[in-house]
């Protein structure tokens, strides 16, 4: 029987689990710091905290950080891989990633969600649900693209960036570290790290206001 831990009982969270529960894990149980107050995350029970996990990973076959936030993911992430624990790749059985992709130790693949050839998306990802990530991209680590959002081949993103819902990146653009492309946003120019771009085109929040 394969178990699989999961810290972070979000609604984010939900979708990993029912994600890791249609891939075949057989038992699914919630760590998060809100423990004992939260005892139940949709059908799954939460059972501790980070430091339970950190004390029970021993237990399962495999653990995945399901929170959303990316610097914190990565930051739980390490954490846990530091301590040994056996950190895993969830992909749904409805989402298609390519035999020659390649994907980093904790990440997730939503269902719809598509990895094309040569595609490497690095550790702690998510690929949400019917997000697409075309050929030859380079995805840091912690990079999360939201539903719906698509890359078009050879794009490149920084560690810890965040693609909103139903955004698309032009092919061939390179967007740095920690960036927040905006739900909806069209990006067809470069984006340097740290940078919220939102719109179509997508330009830097505020850019233009007076």
């Amino acid at each position: 029987m394969r178990r699989l831990a999961l810290l972070g009982a979000s609604g984010h969270g939900k979708v990993v689990a029912d994600t890791a529960f249609a891939s075949g894990w057989d038992v699914i149980e919630f760590f998060d710091d809100a423990w004992p107050q939260r005892q139940q995350n949709g059908p799954w029970s939460v059972v501790g905290g980070s430091v339970e996990l950190l004390k029970r990973w021993q237990e399962f076959q495999g653990v995945i950080v399901s929170i959303g936030d990316c610097a914190v993911r990565m930051e739980k992430h390490r954490t846990l891989l530091a301590a040994g624990a056996p950190l895993t790749t969830v992909v749904h059985p409805a989402a298609v990633v390519s035999r020659h992709a390649v994907l980093g130790v904790g990440t997730v693949v939503m269902a719809g969600g598509v990895v094309n050839i040569d595609a490497v998306v690095g550790q702690a990802g998510i690929i949400n649900t019917g997000a697409t990530v075309d050929h030859d991209c380079r995805l840091g680590d912690a990079v999360h693209i939201c539903p719906g959002a698509h890359l078009s081949g050879h794009v490149q993103v920084g560690h810890g960036s965040w693609v909103g819902v139903g955004a698309a990146i032009k092919q061939g653009m390179v967007l740095g570290e920690r960036v927040t492309v905006g739900a909806g946003a069209v990006v067809v120019q470069n984006v340097p790290d740290g940078l919220t771009v939102v719109g179509n085109p997508a330009v830097p929040m505020g850019a233009g206001k007076t």
